[in-house]
């Protein structure tokens, strides 16, 4: 598989009412895309229609909801789908959390990831055909302690976008399933929840923990990874760190 054009082609990003989805939106409409926004916040959603233009859809939906995945893969045909909704970080130590705020991401990001790969198999989708799913960072290493179960769902992403990306191979289908890992980084809305409560826990100030991450990772960034993700087909991992370096393949 080598670089495509998306002009023309349908995609469906989910989670735009925040800083990513934002800019992936905005960058695959400037790219020639048609693109489904999903997103609950129905402000937000109409706000950005405004913004961008006709090549924008609007979908008030729940992004984890068992039904939506099947009906978006059906109605648009979507060359590329984009999986970045996810649960808000409740951040405390694992003493403060209760079972709902600690499994929160199993209830949005995981159940996300499953029925659209279940969805965008059974269709199936077309060939050149890409899903981008938005893990994180925190899924390697130690994880993300005040975070609850975010590292582990996350992870559970990852797994769940390789085990798809399988299929595919086995059928000879010319679907592609990658999982992309941003760093840590106060561009968005999800991430700057993060930098705030690990550096109060530490006892430094946002801007001096800031510092010590070194550059930044911004929207415009990731929006350019997610092209490059859905476009080039020659970028064959099964995963990807996203840093303000850029793409970095990991097994």
């Amino acid at each position: 598989m080598t670089v495509q054009d998306l002009s023309g082609t349908t995609a469906v990003v989910t989670g735009v009412s925040r800083g990513f989805g934002c800019a992936i939106a905005i960058s695959l409409v400037g790219a020639g895309v048609r693109v489904v926004v999903v997103s609950r916040n129905e402000e937000k959603l109409h706000e950005l229609a405004d913004e961008v233009g006709p090549a924008l859809t609007p979908g008030i939906a729940d992004a984890a909801s068992p039904s939506l995945a099947p009906r978006l893969i059906a109605q648009y045909r979507p060359l590329t789908v984009v999986l970045n909704a996810g649960a808000t970080l409740v951040m405390a130590p694992l003493q403060d959390q209760t079972w709902e705020t600690f499994s929160q991401d199993w209830d949005v990001d995981v159940k996300q990831a499953f029925y659209f790969a279940r969805a965008a198999l059974s269709a199936p989708l077309a060939p050149g055909s890409a899903v981008v799913n938005f893990s994180s960072g925190a899924a390697l290493g130690r994880g993300s302690f005040l975070s609850g179960g975010y590292s582990g769902a996350k992870a559970t992403v990852k797994f769940i976008s390789a085990y798809a990306a399988k299929e595919p191979e086995r059928a000879s289908l010319g679907v592609r399933f990658v999982s992309v890992l941003p760093q840590l980084t106060p561009a968005a809305d999800l991430g700057s929840v993060g930098v705030e409560g690990y550096a109060a826990y530490e006892g430094l100030s946002t801007r001096s923990f800031i510092e010590r991450l070194g550059a930044v990772l911004s929207a415009g960034q990731v929006a350019k990874g997610v092209l490059e993700l859905a476009t080039d087909g020659s970028l064959e991992a099964p995963a990807f760190m996203l840093s303000a370096e850029g793409l970095r393949p990991i097994s």
